[in-house]
């Protein structure tokens, strides 16, 4: 058996891939994406987390969703706002699509090494107002992927989107990420890139939140 997980770099999907080493599967593949993102920051530490796990391969993707405009995160001409975590609107670092994109693209590949299932860190519950994150997409995107790929229509082995997050909050995922060992020092956040993190975007605010109510210390604010 065989697991493809998507990895950003960050938090979730770090934790994710930890999460998909524990289960005892053959092989682990981590693909990640650099699709016109507005720094490199995060794909760097992506690569250092898949290292560090031992994954079977790591993937890196090129788009350039940034072709299309419409956010903060591949538009420079928009700037990434100050974050607010009790917003109920659409911030503007929404990627139109992006998880859709993301999915299709880690099926595809799932599918050219007979990998069964994917694994994708988004939660419904702390989360910056993103539509792709909920239960009701994944479940979606799961059917379309064994609608559209020889595995699942005709081959008798339906590949299975796994999203262990999606009814958890980043506290939990913390807490479960330091029993599986992550190193939270390698994992970044930040929206806008640097050296350090600005601690003021929506992804900064989360984070540094939900490490307080695990009651530990972001390691990757230490460096």
């Amino acid at each position: 058996m065989k697991a493809v997980v998507l990895l950003s770099g960050g938090l979730d999907s770090a934790v994710a891939l930890y999460l998909a080493k524990s289960k005892g599967y053959d092989e682990v593949h981590a693909v990640s994406f650099d699709y016109g993102q507005r720094h490199e920051t995060e794909l760097n530490h992506a690569k250092a987390i898949a290292e560090k796990a031992g994954v079977a391969a790591h993937k890196i993707v090129t788009l350039n969703l940034g072709d299309f405009g419409g956010s903060s995160l591949t538009d420079k001409s928009i700037e990434v706002e100050d974050g607010d975590v009790t917003r109920t609107d659409i911030p503007v670092t929404y990627v139109p699509a992006r998880n859709m994109v993301f999915l299709s693209i880690a099926a595809s590949y799932a599918e050219s090494i007979e990998a069964q299932n994917i694994y994708i860190g988004v939660s419904q519950v702390d989360y910056s107002g993103y539509v792709d994150c909920r239960q009701e997409f994944i479940d979606s995107m799961e059917t379309a992927i064994n609608k559209g790929t020889v595995m699942g229509a005709e081959g008798g082995k339906p590949i299975k989107i796994h999203a262990p997050f999606v009814n958890k909050t980043k506290a939990e995922e913390i807490k479960l990420g330091m029993d599986l060992g992550v190193d939270f020092g390698l994992t970044w956040s930040c929206y806008r890139g640097g050296e350090k993190p600005c601690g003021t975007c929506d992804s900064c605010l989360l984070r540094a939140k939900a490490f307080a109510e695990a009651g530990y210390e972001d390691a990757a604010l230490k460096k």
